[in-house]
């Protein structure tokens, strides 16, 4: 089945997508269609902030992955979330704003070659879509449609860690934002009055009226559609889509636009034939472009769980150890939208050096009022806080390959934690200076015991061992497709996020990012989102076969009326989602 032509097509509609769909079809001559594999953000789960536990490794709304065996982590396997539904990651993330510091754009701008990336040229797209509590200044925007503000909660013991922090060195800080996240402090959050904020909230349903937007959900890309030009070039036309009856192609008279994530933009470069070639080979998969970097260059951020127990003090472990207390929470929470449902899953962060040696700050803590053995798991019996901390600027590099040419098949991901030397030195002194902070007077009334890893551990080898036995990810992706100049044999795209060696292909989400970003990874997704757009719409040139009106004079897009989450089969509406006021 062959569906009319699209100016655009996004694949994902997750962060970068959603933006992308707003932005994209603001132009109402270019029709474009937004592709999702996850279903509508309907799950209650979802808008409420603590529900994140109920969505990572949920089918509903995860993908399910899980890492190969590690080796860094001493052969322990991952859980590796992923969001699949609309708003994507942005639905079961841990909702902190944050940017990052400017030295990583400063980076990406010289390893790329294109000033446009570096943070003086990229602040402004942070502040075009942000709304701030704080109102606009010269580091933030007001009255766009990402709302950041503070948390509606505090925790003594967290209070007690902040201080214990400045006792130890690390300045308070009132806003990681402004280039420099140096400091502690409570993290700002992606919320609006208490409730989850992500991206099709944002961006997605205030536009879904709109006769030129049309969103498919249940739509899971099988691959693209990529043909020879008469020059002999590659150029990506549509792409073929399973929407759980039929196979359906989908064509896109100007640009196709891969959102889909750090694991499924790879995956879906290398279902469709571009990729490394001995890979696709092996899968039987037509080699159309030997591009060895797909998949490759993958980076993320390793946490490393020390939990303390501690005395005298409230945490999370001991309020909600019973019935009453679980009651209380959810009271508070439905009449006022504050306490602990209203909670990101970390509420203060910090960022420091490993080492006095280190130029800038390379570690961030995630603290969390309390503990438990891995996520999922039940909460601790005592009282205890824990400080996660990861490197941010780590040099293992993993990578994700397709297992099989079957593109319901999940990915191979392999991120290869602490494996190197620099990376496990790191991890090493992260858990010395946790022991610092925990050591200072502001912590000692509660009298912290370290339960994990243990104070019988002292050594970096030691350390470094214990490390890969309690880290877990963040779920921070990056890399898999990262830009590059064109003699970069293992760049994927250029500086405006195009494929090399592909017209009419961009990829727009955190895979592009050749280095990782020193924090959350999400806002700086949603950035690019930003930039990416601009370069479309002004890359766009006039196609007489883009022109929207058939022969009988009758466009071939769904009536105004309808909205937009249409079945690929239909086009009927599927069920259209309340608007926010």
């Amino acid at each position: 089945m062959s569906q009319a032509d699209w100016d655009y097509i996004v694949i994902g509609a997750g962060t970068a997508g959603c933006l992308l769909a707003n932005r994209l079809s603001a132009d109402p001559q270019r029709r474009v269609l937004l592709l999702e594999a996850g279903g509508k953000d309907d799950y209650p789960w979802i808008h409420i902030p603590v529900g994140y536990l109920y969505c990572i490794g949920n089918a509903r709304t995860d993908w399910l992955f899980k890492t190969e065996a590690d080796a860094g982590l001493n052969g322990r396997v991952l859980r590796y979330p992923r969001g699949k539904t609309l708003g994507g990651s942005s639905s079961i993330n841990g909702m902190i704003y944050m940017r990052g510091q400017a030295r990583d754009y400063d980076q990406w701008a010289q390893l790329t070659g294109d000033p446009a990336w570096r943070w003086d040229a990229c602040l402004p797209y942070f502040k075009r879509h942000e709304d701030y509590h704080g109102g606009a200044d010269a580091m933030h925007g007001a009255g766009g449609e990402w709302r950041v503000e503070r948390q509606r909660l505090r925790w003594d013991i967290l209070d007690a860690f902040a201080r214990a922090a400045q006792e130890a060195g690390i300045p308070a800080s009132p806003d990681f934002n402004r280039g420099s996240n140096e400091g502690v402090g409570y993290f700002e959050v992606n919320q609006r009055s208490g409730w989850r904020w992500n991206t099709a909230k944002a961006f997605l349903r205030p536009v879904l009226k709109r006769p030129n937007l049309t969103v498919w959900t249940r739509a899971h890309v099988k691959q693209l559609l990529v043909a020879r030009d008469a020059d002999g070039g590659l150029r990506c036309e549509g792409a073929q889509v399973w929407n759980e009856r039929e196979m359906v192609t989908v064509r896109a008279a100007r640009e196709v636009v891969l959102a889909a994530g750090s694991i499924g933009s790879p995956q879906i470069l290398q279902l469709s034939g571009i990729g490394p070639g001995a890979l696709l080979q092996s899968h039987g998969i037509p080699v159309l472009r030997d591009a060895p970097g797909v998949g490759a260059n993958l980076q993320d951020h390793l946490q490393i769980r020390a939990v303390y127990k501690v005395h005298g003090v409230k945490t999370l472990n001991v309020l909600a150890a019973n019935w009453w207390g679980k009651a209380f929470i959810g009271l508070e929470y439905a009449l006022r939208r504050t306490g602990p449902m209203s909670m990101a899953p970390s509420q203060l962060g910090a960022f420091t050096r490993s080492s006095p040696e280190q130029p800038w700050p390379n570690l961030e803590f995630h603290v969390q009022p309390l503990s438990l053995d891995a996520f999922g798991d039940p909460l601790h019996a005592f009282g205890a806080f824990t400080a996660s901390v990861c490197n941010l600027n780590p040099t293992s590099r993993g990578f994700v390959r397709i297992r099989s040419p079957r593109f319901e098949d999940a990915p191979l991901i392999a991120p290869n934690y602490l494996s190197t030397d620099e990376d496990r030195l790191v991890a090493a002194q992260s858990l010395r200076v946790v022991r610092r902070i925990a050591a200072q007077p502001a912590l000692a009334p509660y009298r912290p015991e370290e339960w994990r890893p243990g104070p019988q551990y002292q050594s970096d080898e030691e350390l470094a061992r214990l490390a890969g036995d309690i880290a877990t990810t963040i779920f921070h992706p990056v890399g898999t497709t990262r830009m590059g100049p064109a003699d970069d044999p293992m760049a994927v795209l250029d500086a405006r996020l195009r494929v090399h060696g592909v017209r009419g292909l961009r990829v727009v989400d955190a895979g592009a990012m050749p280095t990782i970003t020193s924090g959350n990874t999400n806002s700086p997704t949603l950035m690019m989102a930003e930039r990416a757009a601009e370069w479309i719409q002004g890359s766009a040139t006039v196609h007489p076969e883009s022109e929207h009106e058939s022969a009988n004079g009758k466009s071939p897009m769904h009536h105004a009326g309808e909205l937009a989450y249409s079945s690929p089969i239909s086009r009927h509406p599927i069920g259209a989602q309340r608007r926010e006021a």
